[in-house]
Order: C-alpha cells, then sequence, then structure tokens
C-alpha cells in the first residue's frame, strides 16, 4: 500500500514540472528559450536566478510573458504572446522560478 502511495505522490510532485515544459513547447517559447543556455532569450535558469526571492517577480514576468518587453536582458525585445492566456503564463512563470 505505502509503495502505492509513494508512486501517487511521485507523479503529483512530477507533473506539474513536466506539464510546464511541455506548456512552454506547445507556446513556441523554446523558439528563443532553453532550460539551461541562452537562445535568442535568455535561459529558464538564468531567469530563475535573476529573479530568485524578488516580491512580485512572478506577476512581473507573467505579464512580460504575455505582453513582451525588453531592456532587462540587453537590446534584443521579446515579443507579444497573444497565444499564452493569463493562466498559462502564470503556470509558465512558476515553472520557470522553481528551476535550480
Amino acid at each position: 500500500m505505502s509503495l502505492i502511495l509513494s508512486a501517487a505522490l511521485g507523479a503529483a510532485v512530477s507533473c506539474p514540472v513536466q506539464a510546464s515544459e511541455e506548456l512552454a513547447k506547445a507556446k513556441n517559447c523554446v523558439m528563443c528559450h532553453s532550460v539551461d543556455k541562452k537562445i535568442l532569450g535568455p535561459a529558464f535558469k538564468d531567469v530563475a536566478q535573476k529573479y530568485a526571492g524578488q516580491q512580485g517577480a512572478d506577476a512581473k514576468l507573467a505579464e512580460k510573458v504575455m505582453k513582451g518587453g525588453s531592456g532587462a536582458w540587453g537590446t534584443m525585445a521579446m515579443p507579444p504572446n497573444p497565444q499564452v492566456s493569463e493562466a498559462e503564463a502564470k503556470q509558465l512563470v512558476q515553472w520557470i522560478l522553481n528551476l535550480k
């Protein structure tokens, strides 16, 4: 019985991360970003490190995901992503900010 419970808890903990990585692929975030290296935009892990512990970073970044932005990582602007809903942007940002 405890083996089944452990497996279920493990799946519950790992699903959001996997779902967010899949969401990043589905929403074409990986065209400009990767988890651990800069492409056109910063690596997701670099974003997590830069905004670690900053209050309100999640809301600020979710807004940037949807509306785009510039200046935080150099001169390359991030275009708006109208295909990303607010809920999806929040999910993506939570996943990114939890990367180590």
